[in-house]
């Protein structure tokens, strides 16, 4: 889960020689990954540390400032410092969402932490394998609120719902997600008009298909570290829905791999897809007469999957980037 680690400032584009320790499960130390592989396991397995597929993370993109938006996949960033002064992200063109930040009461050590809020003009469709109003589903608003690494409670579910009475959100109406990462450090990329907005933490990678001898965590419910929320502005068929997570879980997969990551994701990594609950925005020039009705498809090959993929992708490679250098810095 991300805890100390996964605050801290962003960082440039990198590349990170990991050893994967496919055999057993442990906690990623980030700080002896950066000075290079992994010497415990490269001596007893060279070939298994070095990932086939892993190479420099080259971001198609630059780091920029909040509402800058630079080339096709592009990253706005959101360093949310300041509870009074947090800046809005840009509008999406269809979805007219507005994020902000807050704080809520209790981390589940009791202590403050942030908690981003994204609130819509109009209920939106949602999928989603939120803790909170997850499924299928319509609603209004989205949280994902920073938990601490040891979160205590045993009812995440009441606990977000408790988070957004207080934020005066209007109870079954939307989904609330969980993270030990840093909120603050959130990644935006957009493409097209689809956008993503990201939480990276990774203390725990894992891979979806581990070998049946690696030690798995106990059965309850813990805070997830990559958390998705991806906006379209074009109202998907239930089937496109269901094919738009499978879509953004690979493009973040792929991310994941390109920066050396030794897993897939962690075992609780969440996400939530909206669009429209009608026809897309005909004002925006990137929704296409065909598809202001309704897309039927949204695989990585698709019109709107495949700008899914790619902002995903790039929120989710940005936020790795910052992760992994918040980690390689001494204390």
């Amino acid at each position: 889960m991300g805890g100390s680690a996964d605050h801290g400032a962003a960082g440039p584009s990198l590349g990170l020689g990991l050893g994967l320790g496919l055999g057993r499960r442990r906690r990623l130390d980030l700080a002896k990954v950066w000075r290079g592989a992994d010497d415990d396991d490269e001596k007893q397995n060279p070939q298994a540390c070095r990932p086939r597929s892993a190479r420099p993370v080259r971001l198609p993109h630059r780091f920029v400032g909040a509402g800058e938006y630079v080339g096709s996949a592009t990253t706005v960033s959101v360093d949310l410092t300041s509870t009074a002064d947090a800046p809005e992200v840009p509008a999406h063109p269809a979805l007219a969402v507005r994020l902000d930040q807050h704080e809520h009461h209790d981390d589940g050590t009791g202590q403050r932490r942030p908690v981003l809020v994204w609130r819509f003009a109009a209920p939106v469709r949602m999928i989603s394998s939120a803790v909170l109003g997850g499924g299928l589903t319509r609603g209004q608003w989205v949280i994902n609120a920073e938990v601490a690494l040891n979160y205590r409670r045993d009812d995440p579910a009441i606990h977000l719902g408790e988070i957004a009475a207080g934020l005066g959100l209007p109870a079954g109406a939307g989904a609330g997600l969980m993270t030990a990462a840093n909120t603050r450090q959130m990644t935006s990329a957009s493409d097209g008009a689809v956008r993503c907005d990201a939480t990276v933490g990774l203390s725990y990678p894992t891979w979806a298909a581990a070998s049946e001898g690696l030690s798995l965590p106990a059965a309850r419910w813990r805070p997830g570290t990559v958390n998705l929320v991806c906006l379209l502005p074009v109202r998907l068929s239930d089937a496109a829905m269901v094919n738009a997570v499978i879509t953004a879980t690979e493009a973040k997969s792929q991310a994941l791999l390109e920066a050396g990551m030794p897993g897939t994701g962690t075992a609780s990594d969440a996400i939530v897809v909206c669009c429209p609950d009608g026809p897309g925005a005909t004002d925006s020039p990137q929704v296409t007469r065909a598809s202001r009705a309704q897309a039927e498809y949204c695989g990585p090959r698709s019109e709107w999957g495949a700008r899914l993929a790619r902002a995903v992708h790039a929120a989710v490679a940005d936020g790795t980037a910052r992760y992994a250098a918040a980690a390689s810095t001494p204390g």
